[in-house]
């Protein structure tokens, strides 16, 4: 700041408060502030603007996967709404291990974030202890639960397998399988299918679980195991995933043997992924809305750091069964 000043003209005061509040200077001594600055390539030092005025002006976001569309989307919405306040967001991966989870909070409390996204409502319970220790506002996403760390904007895992169920037996399919990866989300939303479908007279629901992220290979390779059983000795069967990307690898293997969708098997999928309508057959799935899931979150966090009770702590934004082709 001493050197962009001995060049503007001014004192390192005057940088200083042209930096912090460029209202209180003139727009002529701003504009040669400015220009000593891209001259330098000088950035200033948040960390000093931070223990200044307790803001860090950064939102940490926590993701299993970042080149998952499902979380990418409703980050872009995220992001835009609190780049649109100020605040830069600081993202890691954390994948679906709880303890590479609480690792990575530890790591963001200690840049001192002023808000924190996290993805799922399980966690650690050293996370959340420290979460409720540094005192900032949470907002948990992609789940809800009666008991949040502070907020949560998602909704009923649960709830969205047994529609999925209930569409399948309401279509008419007499035997189902749900394919699925390992994380804990997808896993419940394979359990409550499973229940629904045998409760409403159905045979054969089993989750089928892999242990890799989904994938294609993995979606086809699950489908294999399930063919190689006899699952679709006879029309009326129906392949339920926990992700279209799992879907899609499912609707490649059928294809690869010659069966047809849905005459002889149907496939459902999971997250109404871009390529879901795109495909052939398009794909049967159910939508989460994940620029309005976004977009609550941010608006969610900008309340509480501004001092404010959000009206609702539990954000429900629901989703909706796709019917499409494939099923």
């Amino acid at each position: 700041m001493e050197t962009v000043g001995r060049m503007a003209g001014v004192s390192q005061v005057t940088v200083s408060r042209a930096l912090s509040d460029p209202s209180k200077v003139s727009p002529e001594t701003l504009s040669r502030i400015q220009e000593a600055i891209a001259a330098t390539g000088f950035v200033p030092n948040a960390l000093a603007g931070a223990l200044a005025s307790k803001k860090s002006m950064l939102i940490s976001a926590l993701v299993p996967s970042i080149t998952n569309i499902v979380y990418s989307g409703m980050l872009a919405t995220f992001s835009a709404e609190l780049r649109a306040r100020g605040y830069q967001i600081l993202l890691s991966e954390t994948g679906f291990d709880r303890e590479d989870e609480a690792a990575t909070v530890e790591a963001h409390l200690s840049r001192r974030p002023d808000a924190m996204l996290l993805t799922g409502v399980h966690h650690a319970d050293r996370t959340r202890r420290m979460l409720l220790g540094a005192g900032v506002p949470v907002v948990e996403v992609w789940d809800i639960t009666d008991t949040p760390i502070d907020l949560c904007v998602g909704f009923s895992h649960p709830e969205a397998g047994r529609a999925m169920a209930d569409y399948a037996r309401a279509r008419g399919y007499r035997r189902a399988a749900f394919i699925t990866a390992g994380d804990e989300r997808a896993l419940r939303r394979g359990a409550a299918f499973a229940g629904r479908f045998a409760q409403a007279g159905g045979e054969g629901p089993v989750p089928i679980r892999g242990d890799a992220p989904a994938s294609l290979a993995g979606g086809r390779a699950l489908t294999a195991a399930l063919l190689d059983e006899g699952f679709a000795a006879s029309d009326g069967a129906l392949i339920a995933a926990s992700s279209d990307v799992l879907a899609q690898g499912a609707l490649i293997e059928l294809a690869a043997r010659g069966l047809a969708v849905p005459g002889r098997v149907a496939v459902m999928g999971f997250g109404d992924q871009e390529m879901a309508a795109a495909l052939s057959p398009t794909l049967t799935t159910v939508r989460v809305n994940r620029d309005a899931l976004g977009r609550a979150a941010a608006q969610a966090l900008l309340t509480r750091i501004g001092g404010t009770a959000p009206e609702r702590q539990v954000i429900d934004v629901g989703f909706a069964l796709v019917e499409r082709q494939s099923a």
